[in-house]
């Protein structure tokens, strides 16, 4: 399998360590040069997840947590696939999301802006991609929220996306946006990664995968390196 890392240089496209008008990066981005620490056997052979036990409904988020009826707002299908810098897919790859709800709400302790729950939405699902390296989420789309960084400052509709290589230093974690979202030219941590990054973040509306009368589709490839990388978090 080919490793989920990316080229610490190529700040043409991924976002950099401090970018202050995202005012986490000030208290997080490290001051001084980074310090290479050596991989232990532990962080080079595990976790392996090609044996990982899934959920029948682990990848649906419109089911995996329902309670007493169906989640509220719009139902979406996310689909895609895993990619290496030369266009061949990835298979075994385990794809994480995790998103707010409809009210833009997450079912976290420390989320109590005025917004509903939603019972039978948890907000959480995984897949792992199939000997095409193709994944594929039912979910609803997330709401915007007020995050407090600045003045009225609202974070688009997005979802959260983290990917898992052959072992645990090959994380990668980005975040999904929608096409035509307003929000996305006030958003601090979208505007943070470089301009030729950013389409590189927004999903396609897809109407092949759109399912009559039910959900709407979006197509969100990942390239794990090269010029079409897709940009990831580094903080």
């Amino acid at each position: 399998m080919s490793q989920l890392v990316y080229n610490a240089f190529d700040r043409d496209v991924h976002p950099p360590y401090l970018s202050p008008d995202y005012k986490s990066t000030v208290l997080r981005a490290p001051s001084k040069p980074l310090v290479v620490i050596k991989h232990s056997l532990s962080e080079l052979t595990g976790p392996v997840f090609g044996d990982i036990h899934l959920g029948a409904l682990d990848h649906d988020l419109t089911k995996n947590a329902r309670k007493n009826g169906e989640p509220l707002g719009e139902r979406i299908v996310v689909h895609g696939y895993v990619y290496d810098e030369n266009g061949r897919t990835i298979p075994n790859t385990l794809v994480e999301i995790w998103q707010a709800n409809a009210a833009g709400r997450y079912v976290h302790k420390v989320d109590q802006h005025d917004a509903p729950l939603d019972p039978n939405f948890l907000g959480t699902g995984r897949v792992m991609t199939d000997a095409n390296g193709y994944y594929k989420f039912y979910t609803i789309k997330p709401g915007a929220y007020p995050w407090g960084n600045h003045y009225n400052a609202w974070r688009p509709n997005h979802i959260h996306f983290s990917l898992f290589g052959p072992n645990i230093t090959t994380r990668l974690v980005t975040q999904m946006y929608f096409p035509g979202d307003p929000l996305l030219q006030y958003d601090p941590i979208f505007l943070g990664v470089p301009p030729k990054g950013r389409d590189l973040l927004i999903s396609g509306f897809d109407l092949g995968i759109t399912e009559p009368d039910f959900a709407l589709g979006y197509r969100f490839d990942f390239v794990l390196r090269g010029q079409k990388a897709t940009p990831f978090e580094t903080v």
